[in-house]
């Protein structure tokens, strides 16, 4: 096990423990081919992050399942539907990633499975996050299995705070991520200052303000709301929503490039397959022609006009940027506006 007195799991420590468990006794809940082949995984030579949902799950003993696997449709008391809740702070089940609960091998997996889903260049942005935010990798972090790896159904939700992140093998019909997801920074002072020092995230909110600057007079009494609404306010609202701000339809083509831009970086942080999902999905509602972006006046760190909250948003597809006090981003995507969630 990593000892206690560490306080963070960085990828250089992350390599290391990788390295140290190619041995040929590491997982020995394993079959021969199984094992080489987990030795293998974790060392980051093959495999995706679905294979390593697949390995962690073989790992487990029954006493670990209990915790932390569940039924694809469980039903929690509070959260409903527990596999499709969001929340900004949470943890799905009780036990730690970085805890006795799981061994060093279990633990190699669970980051494989996060590195798998998320960019490598984007790995120390998310690191300097879980840092700020939690103490390091692992730490105030959980994780919770649906259904059977391996199979047609079946998902991996990592939680912790400011993140809900999933891994399902498009398990989940008509979503993107294997359902909503969200993201946030709060580098070190809970109410940011006006250009968000520190923030990793923060340039996605300098690029869709870009395009607020690129707007007239008229289109910017459109864009810009008053008050922002309650930030776990994102349901899909349909093709017969009522959407606040201005229709990216109505940009010029110089706009919707920037527009183009602002996407790109949402969607950045994560895997092809997942971005290409959010694309797929945003295509068929009738791509972002068919959303609103909308920048919402209060509240305005530093009083600074740069608005710090914003959301684009059509019939089935809500990235709502909340900026303060602190990041918040709540992501909802799919190709149906049935889709519901539980947040």
């Amino acid at each position: 096990m990593i000892p206690a007195s560490d306080s963070r799991v960085n990828r250089r420590n992350f390599l290391a423990v990788g390295g140290a468990i190619g041995a040929s006794t590491a997982l020995p809940w394993l079959g021969s081919a199984q094992r080489v082949r987990a030795e293998e995984l974790i060392a980051g030579k093959v495999g995706t992050a679905e294979n390593a949902v697949e390995h962690l799950f073989a790992s487990l003993s029954e006493a670990q399942r209990q915790k932390i696997c569940f039924a694809w449709d469980h039903m929690d008391a509070e959260r409903g539907l527990l596999r499709t809740h969001i929340a900004n702070n949470w943890q799905i089940s009780e036990p730690e990633v970085q805890s006795e609960f799981y061994s060093s091998e279990q633990q190699a997996l669970i980051r494989k499975v996060f590195e798998g889903i998320i960019r490598p260049d984007w790995y120390p942005r998310f690191d300097r996050q879980l840092n700020d935010d939690a103490g390091g990798w692992g730490h105030e972090q959980s994780v919770a299995i649906f259904g059977t790896p391996g199979t047609s159904q079946f998902e991996f939700v990592l939680t912790g705070r400011h993140m809900t992140i999933r891994c399902d093998g498009n398990s989940a019909d008509h979503v993107a991520f294997g359902g909503p997801i969200f993201y946030g920074h709060d580098p070190g002072n809970f109410n940011e200052s006006a250009d968000h020092p520190g923030n990793v995230f923060w340039h996605q909110a300098v690029a869709a303000n870009r395009v607020y600057s690129m707007l007239d007079g008229s289109q910017r009494k459109l864009a810009l709301a008053s008050k922002s609404p309650d930030e776990k306010e994102v349901p899909f609202q349909g093709t017969q929503g009522k959407f606040s701000g201005i229709a990216v339809k109505e940009l010029s083509s110089d706009q919707k490039s920037e527009m183009q831009l602002v996407l790109d970086l949402l969607i950045e942080p994560y895997r092809q397959s997942d971005r290409d999902e959010v694309i797929s999905c945003l295509t068929s509602q009738g791509g972002l022609d068919a959303c609103h972006l909308t920048f919402f006046q209060e509240p305005d760190i530093g009083n600074d006009s740069v608005w710090d909250n914003w959301r684009l948003e059509g019939p089935s597809f809500v990235w709502f940027f909340r900026g303060a006090p602190h990041v918040h981003v709540w992501v909802n995507v799919a190709d149906d506006s049935s889709v519901t969630l539980n947040s």
